[in-house]
């Protein structure tokens, strides 16, 4: 199923925040037709009405795809809406965190097709990643739908078990937050070191995205990419022995933090 299918038939996003927007602008961009969608949000973003969608209307008899981009506590106030799409043709898909597959199964109907998601920020100037996992109704059809969809905002993986959600979750879903700390005290040590702020800042930014887009573009292992920039006995090195200390390093504090959010992820599903 292409934008052209999902056009003659329609497409429901309940939720317009900044991940339901970013999906929509990039699924616009990529040729689906804005009468299309219909858009069902209380507060809608001003420029949302701009975009020829169709705003808190009438739900459309037999759309195509539901997609649920609403936080997981308005998810009680949410479903209910969509309770006439389910147990049909519609393909629901759901990109809010910590809400299992059995959710939407429960309340809208046995043989409802639901594809799990799990994006993050970075969909947002259309560099994200999105992991998915469906269940049994939706398929292999489905899957391939959400990834159309979801490719509009960045890259996809599939996963094999829905178990592995929490750990997509503390990884990718919750990564972009860790980056950004990182950016932060970067830009603090070097402003500790003399910088003026606003350089050291500049500095930090310019130097994580370069080194991101290195990682990504090249094609080589980040190990090697690390240890072609380390010279021995040099200021690389000097740092990245506090860095991977075993004990107090930067890689048991982000296997604990990870662990942290999966557990966290966890609990949330329950």
């Amino acid at each position: 199923m292409d934008f052209e299918d999902i056009g003659r038939r329609g497409l429901v996003l309940l939720g317009c925040g900044r991940m339901g927007g970013a999906m929509l602008s990039g699924w616009i961009a990529g040729g689906l037709p804005a009468g299309s969608v219909t858009v069902l949000d209380p507060n809608p973003p001003r420029q949302v009405a701009d975009l020829g969608v169709r705003l808190n209307a009438e739900l459309p008899s037999d759309p195509a795809a539901a997609v649920v981009a609403v936080k997981p506590q308005m998810m009680e106030h949410a479903l209910p809406s969509l309770k006439p799409l389910g147990g049909g043709r519609t393909l629901v898909l759901s990109v809010a965190a910590g809400v299992p597959l059995q959710r939407f199964e429960s309340e809208l109907g046995a043989g409802t097709p639901v594809v799990r998601i799990m994006p993050n920020t970075p969909a947002a100037i259309g560099r994200g990643i999105s992991a998915l996992v469906a269940n049994g109704a939706a398929g292999e059809a489905g899957v391939a739908v959400a990834e159309r969809l979801m490719a509009a905002v960045g890259e996809t993986v599939r996963l094999d078990d829905e178990r592995q959600m929490d750990a997509v979750t503390a990884v990718s879903g919750s990564g972009p937050a860790y980056v950004f700390h990182l950016i932060e005290t970067m830009a603090a040590a070097g402003e500790a070191q003399g910088l003026p702020a606003d350089m050291a800042l500049r500095l930090a930014r310019a130097t994580v995205a370069g080194a991101g887009a290195l990682a990504v573009e090249s094609g080589e292992e980040p190990a090697e990419l690390r240890r072609a920039v380390t010279s021995p006995g040099g200021t690389t090195a000097a740092a990245l022995e506090v860095l991977m200390d075993d004990s107090s390093g930067f890689g048991p504090l982000l296997r604990r933090a990870v662990a942290a959010a999966a557990r966290r992820s966890r609990e949330l599903g329950q």
